[in-house]
Parts: C-alpha cells; structure tokens; sequence
C-alpha cells in the first residue's frame, strides 16, 4: 500500500480541523442564543436594542468561524480528504503535531481563564496575536515552546494571585504581562527583524485588539472584559472626559 502523500496529509487534516470548527461553532452558537438579542420586554418596556445586544460580537465571531468551517470542508472534499481521512489510519500523526496542539491548547487555556477575566484587554489579546504569529509561521518546535512560556507565565501569575473577582482590577498582572509583551517583541525584531511577517507583527498586534475594544465598547456598547484594566480605563477616562463632550455641546 502507497503511503500518503503530503498534499493526502495536508487535505486530511483540513477535513478533521474543518469538522472540529464546525462543532465548536455550532456549540458557541447555541451558547450564545441564550443571550437576549433583541432585548427583553419587561411590563412592556423594551430592556435593549438589537445593536447593543451582548449577543450580537459573539454571534458574529462564530458565525464567521461556522462559515469559515464550512468553506474549509468543501475545500477539502473536493480535494480528496474526506477520502483520505476516512481511508489513512493515523494519517499524518506526529510528534510534531502534539506539540503544535498542545501548546495551542495552553496558550488558549492560559489567555481565556487567566488573561482575559483579570488583564487588560488589549494587553492580553496584543500578547495572544504575538506568540500565535510567530509562535507558528513557520511551524519551528522551538518558537512554540517560547511563546507558550511567555502567555503562560503572566496567565498562571493572573490566575493564582488574583483568583478572587474583588481582585481583578488590580494592575500587577498587568504590567507582568505588558512586560513579556514588550520583551516577547522586542525579541522578535532583534532575531528576526529582516523578516517581514516578524516586523508587521507589532502593528496587527496593537491596532486589531485596539479596534475590536473600541467597536466593542463605543460602537455596539457592549461589555468589555476588565473594563478597569490598565489601558481601557485610560481610554474610557479620555473618551467620556475629553472627547465626547466635544459633540455633545
């Protein structure tokens, strides 16, 4: 029997990755419909409107992720890796990839529990945006292994020092966390500043959670995780402060 080839390998596990995205969609989905999205009527009085449902970023992001998984299978069956998947025992297992998943696992584990409850929103999610882009361009052990330690670190230190919710709002946790940020950065552009993916990394690191915080908070008013957290609260001083009132006159 032909052993498989990389491009069988490479289909097959876009088939299993695409099933695993569509059921955990799916499962988010159905998470989130508990979530009033059209606001509920209390003695007739409307308690929201659609667009400042908290529902509405989560069912976005999942809805994304449920087509993306959809579009992803097609791919893949038409390429052959549903038949390769349910033909290949084992197909492309290695040691490499147990690495690749379980420190994704932890660096999700870490950021999730620890990170977004008690750390500052744009710091958690810059530090999370680093260690995935360059923890796995390139797919290199020793980058994995790296930028696992670094998300784990202030997460273990978020969840076992400030574990009580009364807590959260303290900012030690994060100012560790800019710190390995900072350092996790400079870092990258030192060893590998000639390359491009390395030194566009900073910019999508600072503007995207930048402007899914502030879409979040002043476009669809949601609520924002840790809203006292070292740079939102500076934000939201300014913005109710200095720059609303500038309209509202």
């Amino acid at each position: 029997m032909d052993s498989p080839s990389d491009k069988d390998i490479l289909r097959a596990r876009d088939f299993w990755g695409a099933i695993a995205l569509f059921f955990l969609s799916v499962f988010f989905l159905w998470r989130t419909s508990s979530i009033p999205l059209f606001g509920q009527n209390r003695a007739g009085v409307s308690g929201a409107d659609w667009y400042n449902s908290a529902a509405l970023v989560p069912f976005g992001i999942f809805g994304a992720l449920l087509i993306l998984s959809l579009a992803l299978l097609r791919t893949s069956i038409k390429a052959g890796g549903a038949k390769s998947a349910l033909t290949a025992v084992g197909i492309g297992w290695s040691p490499i990839e147990a690495l690749r998943f379980g420190t994704l696992a932890i660096i999700l584990f870490f950021y999730i529990v620890g990170l977004v409850p008690r750390v500052d929103f744009i710091i958690s999610s810059g530090l999370l945006i680093t260690a995935l882009i360059h923890g796995y361009h390139g797919g290199k052990p020793e980058r994995m292994v790296l930028v696992t330690g670094f998300v784990a670190l202030p997460g273990t230190y978020a969840l076992v020092g400030y574990l009580p919710r009364s807590t959260w709002n303290l900012h030690a946790d994060d100012w560790l966390t800019l710190a390995l940020w900072a350092a996790l950065t400079v870092w990258i552009l030192v060893r590998h500043g000639k390359d491009r993916v390395s030194r566009i990394i900073p910019v999508i690191a600072i503007v995207a959670p930048v402007i899914l915080v502030l879409a979040m908070a002043f476009g669809f008013r949601q609520n924002v995780p840790n809203r006292g957290g070292l740079l939102f609260k500076q934000i939201e001083y300014q913005y109710f402060v200095n720059i609303k009132p500038i309209w509202s006159r």
